[in-house]
């Protein structure tokens, strides 16, 4: 007699799954919990005078390139007035995100306060698709 399973995720975030031995299916919801990766939006606040700011940016910016080389950043840049920055993230685990941010120089330095924004995508630009992967295709 063979065995075999076949799952989807259900939309509570489950996995729904139909059991076929033999002859006869049956339905079964195993509990499994599936954790969909999230994205986050990282807004940064200076709390330092401008010119201490200025002096740490070099350092902030070595930091920014390496997140983008090891693929942790989709985008970033100052803000419009010049009050901090934005930080867009792939999809990842919030406690990494965290972690990632503590070795911000500016973190380090107590130099700005940081706003993580969390979301779950459901839709992507045609262009992100093939990095996004929080969504199912």
């Amino acid at each position: 007699m063979r065995s075999e399973k076949k799952g989807r995720v259900t939309h509570y975030g489950y996995v729904a799954s139909t059991l076929h031995i033999g002859r006869r299916s049956t339905p079964v919801t195993l509990g499994i919990r599936v954790y969909r990766l999230l994205m986050f939006v990282v807004l940064l606040t200076y709390t330092a005078p401008i010119e201490e700011i200025d002096y740490v940016l070099p350092d902030h910016a070595e930091w920014l390139t390496k997140q983008y080389e090891h693929g942790n950043f989709l985008a970033s840049g100052r803000r419009n007035p010049r009050i901090g920055g934005v930080i867009i993230t792939r999809p990842m685990a919030r406690g990494k995100l965290d972690a990632l941010l503590a070795t911000d120089p500016f973190s380090i330095k107590h130099m700005a306060a940081y706003e993580v924004i969390e979301f779950s995508p459901t839709r992507t630009a045609p262009e992100l698709r093939a990095i996004n992967e929080a969504v199912v295709h």
